[in-house]
């Protein structure tokens, strides 16, 4: 999470026209702390029961965690790219992601090939769990 915050300007725009959420199977209270903690600019959401991570394929029953798993999905709700795992020691995997940030402006075409997805990955191409897909 701090090489998201350390990377926010440049490979999130600040969040100007790119929201970053990150989802953790923690309790509010704790992501809360932590978020104010280590200054993070984006927010973090408690998944606590799974329910998230079970819809999208990052969660893992053994531990009751959510997998680090990271999604970019575009305006409208489309996944354009899954890394499953996110290999955030790899700093390879943030010229990727950049990519698919890019990718998932409105206007730029159909998007950047994602890592080989893990088993449980979503098969969908739209993010809301109401939609109907992946």
């Amino acid at each position: 999470m701090d090489a998201y915050r350390d990377q926010y300007a440049t490979l999130f725009r600040n969040g100007i026209g790119v929201t970053l959420l990150a989802i953790s199977a923690d309790p509010v209270e704790e992501l809360a702390s932590w978020a104010r903690e280590r200054d993070y600019p984006f927010r973090l959401l408690s998944d606590s029961g799974g329910m998230a991570g079970r819809r999208y394929g990052a969660w893992d029953p053994r531990y009751q965690l959510d997998n680090r798993t990271l999604y970019v999905v575009a305006p409208g709700g489309t996944i354009r790219y899954v890394a499953a795992p996110f290999r955030e020691l790899d700093p390879s995997a943030y010229q990727a992601l950049r990519a698919a940030i890019d990718a998932a402006q409105p206007g730029a075409g159909p998007g950047v090939p994602s890592p080989t997805p893990g088993p449980g990955a979503p098969s969908g191409p739209r993010a809301s769990p109401g939609s109907g897909g992946g």
